[in-house]
């Protein structure tokens, strides 16, 4: 992990950040066309910066830009390891201004210090490092055709992408989308989210510094209305990568639809279990990573894992580990490094978790403003705490009299994202991972994978396409069949 700094440190880098106003358009901050957007400190409520957010118009005039930039070919059609060169250079640049960006990152939207600093920053940077690295590391392929014709299949960028971010991880999504759709050569236009915009515009201006050229990467700030909605239906657009809510996510499929029919790919929401059987050791280990699943980033993590289905011989001592492990996980100022958590992310999203919150809790239950500390509930499957996507840091923890009980009970959910498994036989653990319908299953452990594993899920957490790894080059990319026929001519034909 980075070192981290004070305190006062930090506040001191607080003060002193020169914070984006504006839309980053063809290569230049500008000042857009839509209602203004007000950032506010999710911690105090103190507005951070008023950004000239975008309308219509400004997602019409990137587009152009982004598609006069990819015809002219300067960077689609820039040799691979001259594109590395670049986006190397640019996870240089981010390198340079980490604490910079941690702190930004931190102040608009509620993230601990730690997490930025020693996570989200580091991660996204390894991100683009790696995809950098892969451009002119994947190989095109040839088909068995016999001898009398040539098949080559070749990969193609699609032209002009879109990248929707979440509010929870934003520079850590905007590495995700950008680092493939970049290296494969495409124009790409984010919109971050409305509460979060400032990292994505700051790295913007970084990337155009890296030797990006103009047009090839855009930042439109704005809300859902006025920016994301036509961006989901441009004509223009050839694709789009949405991370965030399944409810949300669901739209562009309907934009997409009504217009062009782009490809949209989709990591939606997720209920998500650790499900801990009866010949589970070690539960100091699994009390570890059940916490950090359940109440990282403050339980607003898509693969949160809220879900606790724990075997009755086992569900007593582990709790008491686990409620003995969050006294070290205190709740406070985000810019204190003291503190594994931070606040949510908006008064709007408080009083949606807020409302969760009845009956006695185990740990926790009481929200203080926009802080709520980590909160542990035993429920039955069916009420709404083990079955809704809360995204908050509340642990729901649900009792089942046999290990058969445990995967159907896991299953039994709209979501597929993550899921773990606790167990001392790697045969009843591995069959149990293969029968969890989820995009990514972890055994012993809690995670998401790395760099090169891709991430995304099944049924309603995901759609359409993967990130993370060689895999979400498939997003952004077209596969093509080039087909030569290598009979002889026949007599009478031109052969030039």
């Amino acid at each position: 992990m980075t070192n981290l700094l004070t305190k006062a440190e930090y506040t001191a880098i607080a003060e002193s950040l020169i914070l984006p106003r504006a839309a980053f358009i063809d290569g230049k901050f500008r000042t857009g066309t839509g209602p203004k957007l007000i950032t506010r400190n999710p911690a105090t409520g103190e507005k951070l910066a008023e950004i000239a957010a975008c309308g219509s118009e400004d997602v019409d005039l990137a587009v152009a830009r982004a598609r006069e930039a990819f015809d002219q070919g300067h960077w689609a059609k820039m040799p691979p390891a001259e594109r590395k060169v670049i986006l190397v250079r640019l996870a240089k640049l981010i390198t340079r201004n980490r604490r910079e960006l941690a702190v930004m990152e931190s102040l608009d939207g509620g993230k601990p210090i730690s997490d930025c600093e020693g996570v989200d920053i580091p991660e996204s940077i390894e991100c683009i490092k790696w995809h950098a690295e892969l451009i002119d590391k994947i190989y095109d392929q040839t088909a068995p055709t016999g001898d009398d014709a040539l098949s080559i299949i070749v990969r193609e960028p699609l032209g002009v992408v879109a990248a929707i971010l979440p509010w929870n991880f934003p520079m850590l999504m905007l590495a995700w989308k950008i680092g493939p759709a970049l290296a494969a050569g495409n124009s790409v236009i984010v919109k971050p989210a409305e509460q979060t915009p400032l990292t994505a515009l700051r790295v913007a201006e970084l990337a155009y510094e890296a030797g990006i050229p103009t047009g090839v990467l855009q930042v439109l700030p704005g809300d859902g209305p006025t920016v994301g909605e036509p961006i989901g239906r441009h004509p223009g657009i050839d694709a789009v990568s949405f991370t965030g809510s399944t409810e949300t996510g669901k739209r562009f499929l309907i934009y997409s639809a009504e217009s062009n029919l782009k490809k949209v790919t989709l990591e939606c929401g997720g209920k998500n279990p650790a499900v801990v059987l009866s010949d589970a050791e070690n539960l100091d280990h699994v009390a570890e990573h059940v916490v950090n699943a359940a109440f990282w980033n403050m339980g607003e993590n898509c693969s949160a894992a809220s879900r606790l289905i724990v075997h009755a011989a086992v569900k007593e001592p582990l709790l008491e580990r686990i409620t003995a492990r969050l006294r070290d996980w205190k709740t406070g100022d985000p810019l204190d490094p003291a503190h594994h958590l931070g606040c949510l992310v908006s008064t709007e999203h408080a009083q949606k978790v807020g409302s969760y919150l009845s009956g006695e809790a185990i740990a926790g239950g009481k929200m203080d403003g926009p802080y709520l500390p980590p909160t542990v509930y035993d429920v039955s499957a069916d009420d709404a705490r083990a079955r809704e996507e809360i995204f908050g840091p509340i642990l729901s923890v649900i009792t089942v009299q046999s290990d058969d009980e445990a995967i159907p009970l896991a299953n039994d959910t709209n979501y597929g994202l993550t899921a773990s498994i606790f167990s001392s036989n790697i045969r009843k653990a591995i069959r149990a991972a293969r029968e969890i319908k989820a995009g990514t299953v972890t055994v012993n452990s809690y995670g998401e994978g790395n760099a090169a594993t891709p991430f995304g899920g099944w049924k309603q957490s995901g759609f359409g396409g993967r990130d993370n790894g060689i895999h979400a080059h498939d997003q952004f990319t077209e596969v093509k069949t080039i087909w030569i026929d290598l009979n002889n001519p026949k007599d009478g034909d031109n052969v030039g």
